[in-house]
């Protein structure tokens, strides 16, 4: 163990500074998918199975069942209930209710993209900061070995060469699954909007949705009458 340790210790020194910093971006990517690994798998936002059945009522015509299977809790399904409940309200048009559950479903996605942004570029700079580590490791190896002129001996030399290329590989190691990870929460993002959108859009063009607007249209319409 305490072996270990002094070569973890000692691997840290070799890499300078920027080893450092890709240690640091290293642990904050970690922090980042756990927090929306635990978010996104609290929510169950991907989840259909009481979605479908709450939109199999509401096409049945069972607004009241309907609603009484969705959770305010989740995602999609609170979305889904606001649009039922305001449709079935007689004193809003469909076109308020409609921009309403829009501007819902954009803050919730925004939301759920929350702390993804940093991912990235942390994905971004990690390859380009283990680079220039790189390069400033080879020229502190050049700069040796020209002060020591002809008495260059080739192991100093490629003993800077290779604690150089270091500071490369761990940009590298962190960045790839940095970016797997990134792709990864961003398509499960990209998943929850297409079932968020897929099933406002049953709510409103199904027949209970379509008898619904109808009956508020005829109704605003003896009112203007």
């Amino acid at each position: 163990m305490d072996n270990t340790l002094s070569q973890i210790q000692e691997f840290l020194i070799i890499g300078g500074p920027v080893v450092w910093i890709l240690m640091g971006f290293s642990v904050i990517a970690l922090t980042i998918v756990m927090v929306k690994f635990w978010q996104l798998t609290s929510l169950r936002a991907e989840s259909r199975k009481a979605l479908d059945l709450a939109l199999e009522s509401w096409r049945n015509r069972d607004a009241d069942g309907a609603i009484a299977m969705l959770s305010d809790k989740r995602p999609v399904e609170s979305i889904v209930a606001y649009s039922m409940e305001a449709l079935r309200s007689t004193s809003r048009d469909v076109a308020t209710v409609r921009e309403e559950a829009e501007r819902r479903a954009l803050n919730t996605l925004h939301t759920l993209r929350s702390n993804l942004r940093p991912l990235e570029i942390i994905a971004s700079l990690s390859p380009l900061l283990g680079l220039l580590g790189t390069v400033l490791g080879m020229i502190t190896a050049f700069q040796s070995m020209e002060s020591a002129g002809s008495q260059v001996d080739p192991s100093v030399l490629s003993g800077g060469i290779w604690q150089a290329l270091l500071t490369t590989a761990v940009g590298i190691t962190v960045a790839i699954p940095v970016v797997a990870l990134h792709a990864w929460l961003e398509r499960k993002v990209e998943r929850i909007a297409h079932i968020m959108n897929d099933a406002v859009t049953q709510v409103f063009t199904s027949k209970e949705g379509e008898r619904l607007a109808a009956v508020v249209a005829a109704r605003g319409a003896l009112h203007a009458a």
